[in-house]
């Protein structure tokens, strides 16, 4: 089967599973998140996992995923691309948005085609338009009356999402809620927010590294990201750890830039 040029935005992995059924790519996205849920829980890893999957099932351009820290302020956890992620950190900014939106009314925001949405988000949507997104989702992240944060999913046309999309979609954003939430059913509350704290201070390390590797290897940040994270899951290494020795000099980043493959070169989207 030929693959779309979104097809070629995923990783190896992912593009093989382009000819199976829906069905069957669910499933191997539980199987995968379920094999995270181990011990030593990677939140950032976890969503990570999560949000590719999501842009697999539902055909997004790009998905990322807000959480909230303990005093109730969203940050970026994690994003399937740049623009996204620029995106939301403009969205956080400027304090406007559907992700916003989604997590202080706890309820979804579905098919919002941006051309049609500048008085709702004046701010927003020119620099949501601007990174080649035409439409924008967003479900929230809870279970009951607890809201944890938020999942925004981008599209670059304006086709709507169907209903069984929309509630598979919160499917996905529920199966992030529990994942880290039963992460808080085995810790006492104060452990947890320091840990979630420190899981979107990791995030900050992260992207960092990311950079300078992007920087030595003459890739993209997204790829930079799926190498860091190849070499830290076949050394066994936490993302943050492996991140910090990028950083601090502590580590030969010529066998993961081998392990990275050949960099993928482009001008604007994928």
């Amino acid at each position: 089967m030929q693959m779309s040029p979104s097809d070629e935005r995923l990783p190896a992995d992912y593009r093989e599973g382009v000819a199976m059924s829906t069905e069957e790519r669910l499933t191997n996205a539980f199987v995968e998140l379920a094999d995270t849920l181990v011990d030593e829980f990677d939140v950032i890893d976890f969503l990570g996992v999560l949000t590719r999957h999501c842009m697999d099932l539902l055909g997004s351009a790009a998905v990322g995923i807000m959480l909230a820290d303990h005093h109730g302020e969203l940050h970026v956890a994690a994003s399937t691309s740049e623009q996204a992620r620029m995106v939301e950190l403009f969205e956080l900014q400027v304090n406007e948005g559907p992700c916003l939106d989604c997590y202080q009314t706890s309820q979804p925001v579905v098919n919002a085609h941006l051309p049609s949405a500048t008085d709702r988000w004046p701010h927003f949507v020119p620099q949501a338009m601007a990174a080649g997104f035409q439409s924008v989702h967003a479900l929230p992240l809870r279970l009951r009356d607890e809201v944890i944060g938020a999942m925004n999913l981008f599209g670059e046309n304006a086709d709507p999402l169907a209903e069984d999309a929309i509630r598979l979609g919160q499917a996905m954003a529920d199966v992030a809620t529990i994942g880290i939430l039963h992460e808080r059913a085995v810790r006492r509350a104060e452990v947890l927010a320091e840990q979630l704290q420190s899981a979107l201070s990791s995030r900050i390390v992260i992207e960092q590294a990311k950079g300078v590797l992007a920087e030595r290897g003459g890739m993209e940040m997204e790829d930079a990201f799926l190498a860091l994270r190849a070499y830290a899951r076949r050394n066994r290494l936490r993302l943050a750890e492996l991140a910090r020795q990028v950083i601090e000099g502590n580590l030969d980043t010529g066998p993961l830039l081998r392990s990275a493959g050949s960099p993928r070169h482009s001008s604007g989207r994928r």
